[in-house]
């Protein structure tokens, strides 16, 4: 019984043990309400975004839709790097190219270069990034790994202090690559396999 509890554990262990990081693209998925922003707010706007950040092409590409919002959309960028629900400066340009302005429902599709310093914010770069793109690329997708990011959509209304930090966002969460999934299955199954013949060796030899 020794035996088989270790080779268990083991292969527990190997099916566990994070996977290098040629495991790209990384992707991120976040659902978008009112409820999620600090403070929440009751907007009846909801949405969701896809987040795919490419380390080795070095391409960052958020797509995504929204609908209801009370207020007409004035921006969106992802923010990062902060435990939430905590509040924290944009790391992703402002007003970015690919996003609808002025409008309470739309899909969006923004495309940029990672190593592009205008794709950030002046900011994340400098706090983050060590002062550069590339540095900044690294903070962001460790950021995201961590669960540390959030995509914000801000909106202007008649009143200018109804949604001050945002009228919709989502904490991105990272999603499995399909085929680390796969293995894990096939490891577990094979991991069931081994036990249920280890135990029957064990029961026949009493």
């Amino acid at each position: 019984m020794r035996a088989l509890t270790i080779i268990i554990v083991f292969g527990t262990l190997l099916l566990f043990t994070p996977s290098p990081s040629h495991a790209i693209p990384f992707t991120f998925t976040a659902t978008l309400n009112g409820t999620s922003e600090n403070p929440p707010n009751n907007s009846p706007g909801t949405g969701s975004v896809s987040v795919v950040l490419d380390n080795v092409l070095h391409t960052l590409s958020i797509t995504g839709a929204f609908q209801n919002l009370l207020g007409t959309t004035t921006d969106a960028h992802i923010h990062c790097c902060v435990t939430p629900p905590t509040n924290i400066g944009i790391a992703t340009r402002q007003q970015p190219p690919g996003f609808p302005l002025g409008v309470t429902s739309g899909a969006f599709a923004i495309n940029f270069n990672t190593l592009d310093s205008t794709t950030y914010s002046a900011a994340f770069i400098t706090n983050f990034g060590g002062g550069t793109a590339a540095g900044a690329e690294i903070a962001l997708l460790a950021g995201l790994q961590a669960g540390q990011a959030y995509f914000n959509i801000h909106s202007a209304t008649s009143d200018p202090t109804r949604f001050p930090g945002g009228e919709i966002r989502g904490l991105l969460g990272q999603v499995p690559e399909a085929g680390t999934v796969g293995l894990l299955l096939i490891g577990l199954g094979a991991l069931g396999t081994t036990a249920w013949v280890l135990r029957e060796r064990v029961t026949r030899c009493r």
